[in-house]
């Protein structure tokens, strides 16, 4: 810095020229003061501002010897405008009026610049300011801490909760406090949760029913094999001692059996093409009423067999439904046989029809042993049979209504029940007109 003053302080101090220079390094806003002192610290000159009143007319020079031996800074230096006052300071040798061992002593931050910040300091206003901004800082830390806090404690109960869901514990479900973004996350989670344990349920149900399916295919093809290898073993080893009577009996025996395996086999099949929905109904328009008619007449010689009477009621005008022929003529005989199995010897069993609106309304009735209440919501179920007041005598393979269901949910319809124990049950549907 020195050689840029040093050509204006040849002869003496031009202060315009050195004014120029000291505008040029500091700027508008002046925050230093250059003093040119000589070897004994005596102030020759304030540079750029002759006119200023100076308070002391010597510095101390052992701060300047501590600076120019690279002492560490800051070193404080006396300020020549203020008695009493210490500022720091940068000093640079220089060569001023034909002496070569004068100083060029800078103060750092000039008694403008201190001034501006003691008004600064001292400004009501701004110490307001600055305590209220101070304060709104303090404030917002505050509570972003706590809404940090709040929020993590929050996603961390969701963890838990995740944790020993994850554990098996599917009871477990997440506190909604708040309709947030949290909480609406803690309202799918929980909604989440309880598909879970809805679909594993059915999962274990599903398994369940497996189970008892593979144990009643067992026993119910086990049963007619068994009789059917039994008569023919009896056959081959007796040989010509068999009476022509006695054998016309097991063959007829072994033939029964036979067929009752083949209609288990066909119902397995049946019912194992609409669960995996492999059959799709073709609607065509056809009489009922001829249709329960013919099933009537081919359950008669069976019903006339059992002791049964098998009525059937048609009114005159009848509308013509539209549904898959086929299909539906499974579902109303399996309903007319399982109401035969069902009736003891000198019941009745009753099919009848009738307009109900746009559809036309279907009734098996029986006059059977009932089924309690609480069996009912059972008896869909493949394989399912009430056991105290229906037995496995004369076949049936426990299939039929569950087929029969399944044919009418594929036609928009339902199966309905009514049932009275000790009177007798009645199945009724509902085919569009």
């Amino acid at each position: 810095m020195a050689p840029r003053f040093e050509p204006h302080l040849t002869d003496g101090v031009d202060h315009a020229a050195v004014d120029s220079v000291i505008r040029s390094i500091t700027g508008v806003n002046r925050r230093i003061e250059i003093y040119l002192l000589d070897e004994e610290g005596r102030v020759k000159a304030l540079l750029g501002e002759p006119g200023r009143k100076l308070a002391r007319r010597r510095v101390d020079l052992g701060p300047i010897w501590r600076f120019t031996e690279g002492a560490m800074l800051p070193i404080m230096g006396d300020d020549p405008l203020d008695a009493g006052g210490e500022k720091p300071f940068s000093v640079a040798p220089a060569e001023a009026m034909g002496q070569t061992d004068c100083y060029l002593y800078i103060i750092l931050g000039s008694e403008q610049f201190a001034s501006a910040a003691d008004m600064i300091a001292n400004s009501y206003i701004l110490r307001g300011t600055l305590g209220g901004v101070g304060l709104i800082v303090l404030l917002g830390s505050a509570a972003g801490v706590f809404l940090f806090r709040r929020l993590t404690r929050r996603l961390r109960a969701r963890r838990e909760v995740v944790e020993m869901l994850a554990q098996g514990q599917l009871n477990q479900r997440v506190a909604v406090e708040s309709e947030d973004e949290i909480g609406q996350l803690g309202i799918a989670f929980n909604r989440m949760a309880d598909t879970l344990a809805g679909r594993l349920e059915e999962l274990r149900r599903s398994d369940r029913m497996r189970r008892e399916l593979i144990a009643n295919v067992s026993h119910d093809l086990r049963s007619p094999i068994a009789l059917i290898r039994g008569y023919l073993e009896t056959l081959q080893l007796k040989g010509d001692a068999v009476s022509a009577e006695e054998r016309e009996q097991y063959l007829d025996v072994a033939l029964q059996s036979a067929q009752r395996l083949g209609e288990h086999v066909d119902a397995l099949f049946a019912l194992s093409k609409l669960d995996t929905q492999q059959v799709e109904p073709e609607p065509e328009p056809f009489s009922l009423a001829e249709l329960a008619h013919d099933l009537v007449m081919q359950f008669q010689p069976r019903a006339e067999e059992q002791g049964v009477r098998l009525d059937v009621d048609l009114p005159e005008q009848l509308a013509i439904v539209r549904a898959d022929i086929a299909l539906t003529e499974r579902a109303l005989s399996n309903l007319i046989g399982n109401a035969l199995h069902y009736t003891p010897g000198g019941g009745i069993v009753r099919v009848a029809l009738e307009d109900e609106n746009d559809h036309v309304r279907v009734r098996v009735a029986d006059t059977g042993p009932g089924i309690p209440e609480d069996e009912l919501p059972r008896i869909f179920e493949r394989f399912y049979r009430v056991e105290k007041s229906r037995s496995r005598k004369g076949g049936g393979a426990g299939l039929g209504l569950a087929i029969a269901k399944k044919i009418l949910d594929l036609h928009g319809s339902t199966l309905d029940v009514e049932s009275t124990v000790g009177e007798g049950t009645t199945f009724s549907f509902a085919l569009p007109a």
